[in-house]
């Protein structure tokens, strides 16, 4: 299936979730200087036109990145969220809100000449997008191609480290499973990569199979991040957003912690942040 199309829910307050650490992430990633193999694995367009037509039917981003937008003088001197901000602010023209980058850019910008970027997108009009949008660079490609496949395929990579980012759409059900199955592959071929996994919260609670599959597969050391707008109900649509890091770098934990709890008060009143190990270090 691939009817998905991020445009709609472009600057959501589950891609601030995300991106926030996949930022901070970075950061820690790249304070060390040799070499990363990054990897896309859902890779969606480089940047969203806030006034595109597909942004503006649901406009998503009004109780998402927009919130922190009206909000950015009084939080640039908060280090979990000033920093990410003035990097966000680099892709407007002015001081309006106009474009909401999606995780190829976020990843793109942190690129450095040592590292590679492998950017996979199955969606045939997400692809043309992304292809047109990312500059050319000959440590960066982009695949039309299954990125789960495309990943385990490419292992071992041919640099020291590995991050990879795997967020689907979760369109099917299956794909839980598939994460896990996926991530095992990883552990075993790739015993010291860095993969941050994101996952819905819906009223169905399909992630349940996602997380319990990760604790059945006896996978050390891996970090959990949920945040949740309201209680679980019969409502359709997204209560909360969810990550798992695997092998998150010294410290990380603590720094987002203290991010996304300062984030969540900011995305409705009721929100809240809940950080934990799933699973601990064999």
């Amino acid at each position: 299936m691939l009817a998905y199309q991020h445009a709609y829910h472009a600057g959501n307050f589950a891609d601030v979730h995300k991106h926030l650490g996949l930022f901070h992430l970075l950061e820690a990633l790249t304070r060390k200087s040799s070499a990363i193999s990054f990897v896309d694995t859902h890779a969606g367009r480089g940047r969203y036109p806030l006034a595109a037509t597909e942004t503006q039917k649901l406009a998503e981003y009004r109780e998402g990145v927009e919130r922190l937008w009206r909000r950015r003088q009084a939080l640039a001197a908060e280090p979990a969220l000033g920093a990410w901000l003035a990097r966000l602010a680099t892709l407007q023209s002015g001081p309006a809100l106009e474009c909401y980058p999606g995780s190829p850019w976020w990843l793109g910008d942190a690129l450095r000449p040592q590292d590679r970027l492998t950017l996979y997108e199955l969606h045939p009009g997400e692809h043309q997008h992304l292809d047109t949008q990312m500059t050319t660079s000959t440590n960066a490609q982009r695949l039309h191609a299954d990125g789960l496949k495309g990943l385990c395929q490419r292992l071992p990579v041919p640099t020291p480290r590995l991050c990879a980012l795997i967020d689907p759409s979760y369109e099917r059900k299956e794909e839980y499973r598939e994460v896990v199955d996926t991530l095992v592959q990883v552990v075993r071929k790739v015993r010291h990569a860095v993969v941050m996994i994101w996952y819905p919260l819906l009223p169905a609670g399909r992630h349940l199979t996602l997380l319990e599959g990760l604790r059945e597969a006896h996978i050390p050391k891996l970090w959990r991040s949920e945040i949740t707008l309201r209680e679980a109900n019969a409502e359709r649509g997204m209560y909360g957003s969810g990550l798992v890091l695997l092998n998150p770098p010294w410290q990380l934990d603590q720094t987002l912690d203290h991010a996304f709890d300062t984030l969540a008060p900011l995305l409705a009143e009721r929100a809240v942040h809940h950080g934990e190990w799933w699973t601990a270090e064999r």
